[in-house]
């Protein structure tokens, strides 16, 4: 297979510089092809590229702002390669990872595949507590990290492969964002292709955030997962609804302690106390511990929030996505 690296990048000339020189240490045997995307921005990475000239079979383009997903799909259609890897520019990639999708690929293939994420030891604290945050089964079940039970896996596009042939049937990513990945999973499902979980193909991201994009980030993913749900209800999952429904769980049992009603306040100190062992044990660092808790309760309040805010704009208001949460689409 040929293979072509497809990254939309905005405004990040550091952080390209740092993920192409870690595709330059790909210990894969054979060629393959980097199509960098620059979508309108301000601070170009151009003078990065030209490092690479030379270094690495690079594609440079410049384009207006359009999005994170029409920005790969304008890499995809320039493309030479008939499978696509899409990475996020905030991405550094291990030396074995195209051998080991390669690998995967020969021994079992499917037109679309996903791979989990992991925190290098120079990331930040913050860095490193939103990563466990995002990826473990504790919080999100496993469906943005590593787990390998699950009965259909919905790839992310900070790491995700797809075919020619899928890109093509259908017509690639859409206007919706976030939520553009799990969007195209679903369309790509539907059109019957396959998707799975190459849990050795992990790339290092670093989630260039702190606490308040991080808040902003997870609010739009609660705004975009009823949407999704009305788009497609025969993928919709009760799941879904767990991050609102424990913020909900953790308001009541605080408001509880008011009438010395305990039971379900320590059930929740319980679960946090696993989740800071988990961090602890992960990390070797107690602060790591403390901050993951706060990412957490981060993440399911920005979460639940943003979740309960579309279902009552869609379900009760009866309004069209596009019209009630305008900030959820590129146009």
């Amino acid at each position: 297979m040929n293979y072509s690296f497809i990254i939309p990048v905005y405004n990040r000339p550091d952080e390209i510089d740092e993920l192409l020189e870690s595709l330059m240490n790909q210990n894969f045997e054979n060629s393959f092809e980097v199509v960098v995307v620059e979508d309108g921005s301000t601070i170009t990475c151009k003078h990065i590229i030209e490092k690479y000239i030379h270094k690495l079979d690079i594609s440079y383009f410049f384009k207006a702002n359009s999005g994170p997903g029409d920005s790969r799909n304008y890499g995809m259609n320039h493309a030479k390669g008939d499978y696509f890897i899409i990475l996020d520019s905030d991405c550094i990639i291990p030396s074995p990872y195209l051998t080991e999708v390669d690998r995967y690929l020969n021994a079992e293939y499917v037109d679309c595949f996903g791979g989990p994420d992991a925190a290098l030891d120079s990331f930040s604290d913050i860095q490193k507590a939103i990563n466990i945050t995002m990826t473990s089964f504790l919080t999100t079940g496993g469906i943005r990290g590593g787990s390998e039970k699950l009965s259909k896996f919905q790839p992310r596009s900070f790491n995700m492969g797809i075919s020619k042939k899928a890109f093509e049937a259908s017509k690639g990513f859409g206007k919706i964002h976030p939520g553009e990945d799990p969007d195209l999973t679903i369309r790509l499902w539907k059109l019957g292709f396959q998707t799975k979980l190459f849990p050795k193909a992990f790339v290092y991201h670093k989630r260039r955030i702190d606490w308040k994009k991080f808040y902003t980030q997870v609010n739009k993913f609660g705004k975009a997962r009823p949407i999704l749900n009305q788009r497609y209800p025969e993928f919709a999952k009760i799941t879904y609804w767990f991050p609102t429904l424990f913020l909900i769980y953790l308001c009541v049992s605080v408001f509880l302690l008011f009438f010395n009603y305990k039971t379900l306040f320590f059930i929740g100190i319980f679960y946090f106390v696993l989740l800071f062992v988990q961090a602890v044990y992960k990390e070797r660092k107690i602060k790591i511990g403390f901050l993951t808790i706060i990412s957490t309760l981060i993440q399911f309040y920005g979460y639940g929030k943003g979740f309960l805010i579309s279902s009552f704009k869609l379900k009760v208001l009866k309004q069209k996505p596009e019209i009630g949460m305008p900030e959820m689409f590129f146009r």
